[in-house]
């Protein structure tokens, strides 16, 4: 695949709506979302690729195909599945570990990678879970919100619902301004009132556009 050597990049890993990275997307940026759930190896939607595979083979990947690119990362977002991590499950941790050890410990793994890639990659990144055991396995996080926070930016209009939404960081990322609208009474709880399912996991992972669009406007224009 050929790139624009000088093209600004965007990376969302962990990522199968690909709605973080729309408004870069729109704007011109060469957007990466990488997600085992998208087709097989890669494939190009405008000015987003998305790419099928296992992260630590997609890193090794890129930075062996493509080495010049990594330098031109301007912003990064992790989602690291939480089905192993998240409180909300913690009735199941035990039988988890029963039928499968070690689960836990590559379910931190891959926050922990997705931590080292941040920090190598130089620019603002953020890793995202539900109120999760990452706290006790790892630090508290750093930031905290849920999506209503950011319902009066564009496209926010759907985002009237409450999910405490927990991020860790690093290279300097901070929220953005948040613009609270009047939370939906009838539907701010909808993500806690869904049956355990893997609808529930794509569901609850959905990035907030209106969080999104926030996200770009503060940090596009460094």
């Amino acid at each position: 695949m050929k790139m624009d050597e000088d093209k600004k990049i965007v990376l969302s890993l962990f990522d199968l709506s690909g709605v973080l990275v729309k408004p870069w997307a729109d704007a011109g940026y060469e957007c990466h979302v990488v997600d085992l759930q998208h087709p097989s190896k890669m494939t190009v939607e405008g000015n987003v690729t998305k790419w099928g595979m296992d992260v630590y083979e997609w890193e090794e990947m890129f930075e062996s195909a493509y080495p010049e690119k990594m330098k031109n990362v301007v912003f990064a977002a992790f989602f690291p599945p939480c089905t192993d991590l998240a409180v909300s499950g913690a009735r199941w941790f035990a039988k988890k570990e029963r039928d499968n050890p070690g689960t836990r410990k590559r379910a931190m793994d891959l926050v922990f990678w997705s931590d080292r890639l941040g920090k190598k990659l130089n620019c603002p990144y953020f890793i995202e879970n539900p109120v999760s055991v990452i706290s006790s396995e790892w630090r508290p996080p750093d930031f905290t919100f849920h999506p209503y926070d950011y319902s009066g930016y564009e496209g926010g209009s759907n985002d009237g619902y409450t999910k405490k939404t927990c991020l860790w960081t690093g290279n300097g990322f901070s929220l953005p301004q948040k613009k609270p609208i009047k939370l939906d009474a009838k539907t701010h709880d909808r993500i806690h009132k869904m049956g355990p399912s893997d609808e529930r996991a794509n569901m609850g992972s959905l990035t907030p556009m209106g969080y999104a669009q926030a996200l770009f406007e503060k940090y596009s224009t460094k």
